[in-house]
């Protein structure tokens, strides 16, 4: 987890993962607030290309595919490998103006996939957020690991 992720969740005074994953759409969607203001110019941030339309489409991407591999896992199937062409790939909707529909389509999906991440994660036991089946990190480490996608909005940052 990174420090950001770790002051969030301190600030919340818990180590929910539903409520991590809930933190971290909320961080998202207040630096998205600013972006009907960005001025166009995308952000260079660790050899890659940033944009608000990017950096949404890189944390609803991750909600969805560690959830399809959450979901997979539960039910003893192997997740299906993920084809995404992640952050190294800029695509021209990426450099499209973010609009105030842009936004309310952000808030809308991401609010409910974090809902639907919150209520799964709900249904579990602390021993299957700890002890998850089939390989990879435990469903709790998932969470703190989605945390982590505040990485995307924060290198596009807050417009003036």
């Amino acid at each position: 987890m990174n420090d950001s992720a770790q002051e969030r969740l301190r600030e919340t005074g818990t180590e929910n993962p539903a409520a991590a994953v809930v933190a971290m759409v909320d961080h998202v969607l207040s630096l998205a607030a600013t972006w009907t203001a960005w001025d166009g110019k995308p952000a260079h941030v660790d050899d890659r290309v940033y944009t608000p339309h990017k950096a949404i489409r890189r944390v609803t991407d991750h909600l969805i595919d560690h959830l399809a591999e959450l979901e997979a896992r539960l039910v003893g199937e192997e997740p299906q490998p993920d084809h995404w062409h992640a952050s190294a790939s800029t695509t021209e909707a990426d450099l499209a103006p973010f609009t105030p529909e842009d936004l309310d389509e952000a808030r809308s999906r991401l609010t409910r996939l974090a809902r639907i991440w919150a209520n799964r994660l709900g249904t579990l036991t602390e021993g299957q957020l700890d002890d998850s089946p089939g390989q990879g990190w435990s469903f709790r480490r998932l969470a703190e690991h989605l945390e982590e996608s505040t990485y995307y909005a924060d290198a596009v940052g807050r417009s003036a």
